[in-house]
């Protein structure tokens, strides 16, 4: 079986995501090759056979740094005919979700979005993922000729194993419908809550965003990324990218602390499948505690300062 892995670059900087879809191709023992879109990328070749990549086709073009959704998926599309694979495996990131689907219906694919565990069995992959807001797990097996899969964040190591890989640098058509000319981020350094290993969230019990310092406080000690339930965000207290839920964003963290949230079943279906959970809230009936691997039935004011101040010593 052979497969293509798509390594999403940001800034001409290899996402972490691509790490942890090579070594799931490697786990799967599948024929793979990379496909990197973008410009001028330095030591391409070294970051990705580090884990495990043999071959990197490269379509380089200073006017491909920024994402534009008609152009990659027409070049992911081409990629998949010209080297005849049968799946391609990309990351279910903001990128991977608005790209992975265009690039099937031009391939006609089968897809499965946001899958939390892959197994192969002989020529054929089954998938797992999560439905229903997370109620559900899934088993599904593609049947078309082309399948198209986007692995959730984080549920998948990046583990070492260092290989030559050569870099094949192709031209590509800039001739598009869309290019993006301008990005206004936020703010530098901050860790995306996707590809965070620990995640700190905090939701309505915090009761304002003058309070916010103990999450962030918390999150710095920790080395985390800031987290937010819906409704912390709609009561613009912090901005949309922080949310975690079904309408934010889902992640699958090593370590997840939920700070005065009360568990409602959307919050939950975008973090569920952290890997250990951690609840602070004073209210013991908290639906957080049925997900919770450690709770803490307390008022947060009192809890999170007394973590605070340890992890300080």
């Amino acid at each position: 079986m052979k497969a293509l892995v798509f390594a999403e670059q940001r800034e001409n900087s290899i996402r972490k995501i691509a790490f942890e879809n090579i070594s799931l191709a490697r786990h799967l023992e599948l024929d793979f090759d990379c496909v990197v879109i973008g410009g001028e990328i330095a030591g391409l070749a070294e970051t990705l056979g580090k884990y495990g990549a043999g071959k990197v086709i490269h379509f380089k073009n200073d006017a491909l740094s920024k994402y534009t959704p008609d152009g990659y998926a027409r070049l992911l599309a081409d990629a998949m005919e010209s080297s005849n694979a049968d799946v391609l495996i990309m990351g279910a990131t903001a990128m991977g979700k608005d790209l992975g689907p265009r690039v099937a219906a031009r391939l006609n694919a089968a897809m499965a979005t946001d899958c939390t565990r892959v197994e192969r069995e002989g020529d054929e992959l089954k998938i797992i993922r999560p439905m229903y807001a997370g109620k559900v797990q899934a088993t599904i097996k593609l049947s078309s000729a082309k399948k198209v899969i986007t692995v959730r964040p984080n549920v998948f190591s990046a583990t070492e194993s260092p290989a030559s890989a050569s870099v094949e640098e192709q031209a590509a058509d800039v001739d598009f419908k869309t290019m993006v000319t301008e990005i206004i981020s936020g703010a530098k350094g901050k860790l995306d809550v996707t590809e965070a290993d620990i995640v700190v969230s905090g939701g309505r019990g915090m009761k304002g965003p003058e309070n916010w310092h103990l999450i962030e406080e918390l999150a710095s000690l920790l080395g985390a990324a800031n987290g937010a339930s819906r409704a912390a965000v709609d009561a613009g207290w912090r901005p949309h990218d922080e949310q975690v839920g079904q309408t934010g964003k889902t992640v699958s963290p090593s370590l997840y602390i939920a700070v005065g949230i009360s568990g409602a079943i959307q919050h939950l279906a975008g973090m569920s499948s952290s890997k250990y959970i951690v609840a602070i809230n004073k209210d013991p009936e908290a639906p957080i505690f049925k997900v919770a691997d450690y709770g803490i039935v307390a008022d947060l004011f009192d809890v999170v300062p007394r973590m605070i101040e340890e992890l300080k010593k």
